[in-house]
C-alpha cells in the first residue's frame, strides 16, 4: 500500500470523525434530556429511522439532525430535471455547466433544509417531558430562527465534508456519511438488544433468529452485488496486433444491479421529507397521514418497495449508456458475435441491461423490505430494516472495489517507472 492511498484513508477517516463530532453539539436552546426520552419511546417508529439514518444525531438534537437527505432530496430533483429537459442534461455533461448544475443543487439543499429545520422547530414546541417540562429553554419565535440556522449550518458542513471525502478520500463521501451514521448505532442497538434479553422483552430463539435474517441478508447482498453477465466480445486481427502490448478486454460486464445503492437511499430521502414535516404538526388529519407513513406500517414499506424499483430504473437509465459503449466498440474495431455493430449492438445490450435491471430491482425492493417484515412477525419491538444493512454492505463493497482499484493503478505506476 503506498503513501498516497494512506493518506486518502486517513484524510476519509479524519472527516468521518468530524462527522460523528458534529453529531453531538446540539442546537442551542433545547432540554437534550426531554428529547432523548422522547426518541426512546419512538425508537419503532418514523423518528426512529429518522434517527437511525442520522446516526442518533436527531435524539440529541444536534445542529446534524437533518442530516444529509436534504442534499439527496436536491439530489434527486435535479436528476429528474436532467431527464425530463434536454439543456439542463446537456449543462450536466459539459465542465462549465457540471459546476452551474451543482451550484443549483446546493442552492436548493438550503431552501429545502429551511423548511425542515422550520417544521422540527415549530413541532418542539408542543414536545414535553414526563415530567411537563418544555424541550425548548427560550423564547419560541427565537428558538425557532436560531434552530433554522443552526440546522443550516449543520447540513452545509456535511454537504462540505461528503465533498471533501469524495475529492480528497477513498469512495463517495455522502454515501458514507449515511454509512458511519448507521454503524455508530450499532453498538448501542446491541446493547439494547441485550437488555431485552435479560429482561424476558424477547426470547434468546428470536435474537438467533435475527442474527441468521441479517447473516442470510447480507450474503445475499454480496451474492448479487459481485453479479455481473459478461458479454463476450471480438477485436478484428488488425487491432488485436495494434493492440498487443495493451490489456484488451474482451467482454463487456454488466452487473445485475446497475444502480448500487443510489435507488435505496433515494428512496428513503422522499420518504423521510413529508415524514419530518408531517410529524410536526398536531391536525389531526395531517397526523393520519403521518401514521400512514410510519415505518412500522405496511403502507410504509410498500411505497419503499416501489421507491426503489422506481429509482432502480431511472438511476441505471442515467449510468449505463447503451449507445455510447456501442460506439466505442465500433471505433476500436470490436463486435459481439452474432450481432450486427451499430445499432444492433445498443439494442442488444440495452435489452440485456433491461433483464438486469428488472432482476436487480426486484432483488433491492425485496432486500429493502422482506427482512423488515419477517422481524415484524418475530413482534421485535425495534426497528430493524434491509435498507440499513443494504447501505452499509453495499457502500463497503463500493469502497473495498475503489482501495483494490487505487492498489492495482499504484502498482502498474511502479512497474512503468521500472520499464523506464
Amino acid at each position: 500500500m503506498n503513501q498516497q492511498l494512506i493518506n486518502k484513508i486517513l484524510i476519509t477517516i479524519g472527516f468521518l470523525f468530524l462527522y460523528r463530532l458534529l453529531a453531538y453539539v446540539p442546537v442551542p436552546g433545547v432540554d437534550t434530556a426531554v428529547i432523548a426520552s422522547f426518541f426512546d419511546s419512538h425508537s419503532s417508529d418514523a423518528l426512529g429511522l429518522f434517527n437511525m439514518f442520522s446516526g442518533n444525531a436527531v435524539e440529541r438534537l444536534s445542529i446534524i439532525s437533518l442530516g444529509i437527505m436534504p442534499y439527496i432530496t436536491a439530489s434527486i430533483i435535479m436528476e429528474l430535471l436532467a431527464a425530463t429537459f434536454p439543456n439542463l442534461g446537456q449543462m450536466k455533461k459539459e465542465r462549465d455547466g457540471m459546476v452551474k448544475y451543482m451550484q443549483i443543487i446546493r442552492y436548493s439543499t438550503i431552501a429545502i433544509t429551511l423548511v425542515q429545520a422550520v417544521g422540527v422547530s415549530i413541532g418542539l414546541q408542543s414536545m414535553t417531558g414526563k415530567d411537563g417540562s418544555s424541550a425548548i429553554l427560550m423564547d419560541h419565535s427565537t428558538f425557532v430562527m436560531v434552530a433554522a440556522i443552526s440546522m443550516l449550518a449543520g447540513t452545509m458542513l456535511l454537504m462540505w465534508i461528503g465533498e471533501q471525502i469524495t475529492q480528497s478520500g477513498v469512495g463517495n463521501g455522502i454515501s458514507l456519511i449515511i454509512f458511519a451514521g448507521i454503524v455508530s448505532a450499532i453498538p448501542s442497538a446491541i446493547g439494547q438488544t441485550v437488555t431485552m434479553l435479560n429482561t424476558g422483552a424477547i426470547s434468546f430463539i428470536t435474537v438467533i433468529a435475527i442474527l441468521l435474517l441479517i447473516l442470510v441478508t447480507v450474503g445475499v447482498i454480496i451474492y448479487v452485488e459481485l453479479g455481473e453477465r459478461r458479454i463476450p466480445v471480438t477485436y478484428a486481427k488488425k487491432t488485436m496486433m495494434a493492440n498487443q502490448n495493451k490489456r484488451v478486454m474482451n467482454y463487456i460486464p454488466i452487473k445485475v444491479n446497475l444502480s448500487g445503492v443510489i435507488p435505496v437511499i433515494f428512496a428513503s430521502a422522499i420518504l423521510m421529507f413529508p415524514m419530518t414535516v408531517l410529524s410536526s404538526s398536531t391536525n389531526p388529519y395531517v397526523q393520519a397521514v403521518a401514521d400512514l407513513l410510519n415505518p412500522s406500517g405496511y403502507f410504509f414499506n410498500f411505497l419503499t418497495f416501489l421507491f426503489v424499483v422506481f429509482f432502480a430504473y431511472f438511476y441505471a437509465s442515467i449510468v449505463f449508456n447503451a449507445k455510447d459503449i456501442s460506439d466505442n466498440l465500433k471505433r476500436q474495431g470490436g463486435f459481439i458475435p452474432g450481432i450486427r455493430p451499430g445499432e444492433g449492438t445498443k439494442e442488444f445490450l440495452n435489452e440485456t441491461a433491461s433483464r438486469l435491471t428488472f432482476t436487480g430491482a426486484i432483488y433491492l425492493g425485496l432486500v429493502a423490505t422482506l427482512p423488515w417484515i419477517i422481524v415484524k412477525g418475530m413482534g421485535v419491538p425495534f426497528y430493524f430494516g434491509g435498507t440499513a444493512v443494504l447501505i452499509v454492505v453495499q457502500v463497503a463493497l463500493d469502497t473495498m472495489r475503489k482501495i483494490e482499484a487505487q492498489i492495482y493503478m499504484s502498482k502498474y505506476e511502479t512497474l512503468s517507472a521500472v520499464g523506464l
